[in-house]
């Protein structure tokens, strides 16, 4: 009890949430050659604006990828198997509570209203029931996966941990946004939905709902900042009194809406040797669009300091000759040995 017994991070996990892995094998082959071509948000390699067009010159002039028919049914087929196993490590997880690190895309918030730092306080969350149309496009059907087949789902969240963590970074002068429930008809963003769906329908631990604006200028958090809430998060869970493990989790990423390779690596090897310099020190303009979403990896990489990286499974995953698609992700921190 208070004063006597504290709460401890005992795991650590990393999942992408792309439309990629709720889509499916035909749409990876044919679909998105299609839908890429007019994506809005494609930046190239050094972070600048760029269209398909101009990425399809670039990619002629380096480094071929393989995006034939087989190829790209093995990388599928690598992202179920690994979806498969973060099921079964969140299935089997030796935690109590899960707090995620995620964006949010235009789902809670708007551009009228657009927090830097939010967090969920409510005792649950929805994740409302998908809703398909016979005049929907693939795309979309694809997206709606990561809400509920039969119906709304309430899941629950540690409300007493959230509101704590709330009232404890402000007194750190983070500036944070707190969530008091959803609006009528509302359900949580895919970051939260992804997780739920595909991984935590059979065993619902309660949540903590992070949600950091990655995605849209001017406000997003640095790199440096993220680290900032990582080192926070890992100092306010030793300092929690309860006697709770708790596990975190960063939802999103890597590099895309053009797969980074490089970045990816980079961010990947950063992780393993502990090396928070460095992904504090990545440059922002690195992160645009989806890649942006590299941020929650940074705040969780710093939070789980203490554990040891220890199963990654990344896959490339190309779609098309302008090397777009993503750097698909999947990862677990565990105690030191």
């Amino acid at each position: 009890m208070p004063g006597s017994e504290m709460a401890k991070l005992v795991a650590a996990y990393g999942s992408s949430h792309s439309v990629m892995l709720t889509a499916t094998e035909e749409d990876w082959k044919n679909g998105f050659k299609v839908a890429d071509k007019t994506n809005p948000w494609l930046f190239d390699r050094q972070g600048n604006e760029t269209t398909y067009d101009k990425l399809v010159e670039m990619a002629s002039t380096g480094p071929a990828v393989d995006v034939s028919s087989a190829r790209m049914s093995e990388r599928y087929n690598e992202a179920q198997a690994a979806m498969a196993h973060m099921g079964e490590l969140l299935e089997n997880a030796p935690i109590d509570v899960l707090i995620i690190c995620g964006d949010d895309q235009h789902e809670l918030f708007r551009m009228t209203n657009m927090p830097p730092i939010a967090i969920y306080y409510e005792p649950t969350i929805r994740n409302v029931k998908r809703v398909i149309t016979p005049d929907m496009g693939w795309y979309k059907v694809a997206q709606a996966q990561r809400q509920e087949a039969v119906e709304d789902v309430d899941y629950p969240v540690d409300s007493k941990l959230a509101t704590w963590l709330i009232r404890q970074l402000s007194d750190r002068d983070f500036d944070i946004t707190g969530l008091k429930g959803l609006e009528p008809g509302k359900g949580e963003g895919h970051a939260m939905s992804f997780i739920h769906h595909k991984y935590m329908t059979k065993r619902r631990i309660p949540i903590v709902p992070i949600l950091l604006n990655t995605f849209d200028p001017p406000n997003q958090p640095t790199p440096k900042r993220c680290i900032q809430l990582g080192a926070a998060l890992r100092e306010l869970i030793a300092a929690y009194p309860e006697d709770i493990r708790v596990g975190i989790l960063a939802s999103g990423g890597l590099s895309h809406f053009v797969v980074d390779e490089d970045l990816d690596l980079k961010v990947i090897d950063g992780i393993r040797r502990r090396d928070y310099g460095f992904l504090g020190g990545i440059d922002a303009k690195l992160l645009q669009a989806g890649s942006s979403e590299i941020r929650n990896w940074i705040a969780v990489a710093e939070c789980a300091r203490d554990l040891e990286l220890g199963w990654v499974k990344y896959i490339p995953g190309y779609r098309t000759p302008a090397q777009t698609g993503t750097g698909l992700c999947f990862a677990e921190w565990k105690p030191k040995a």
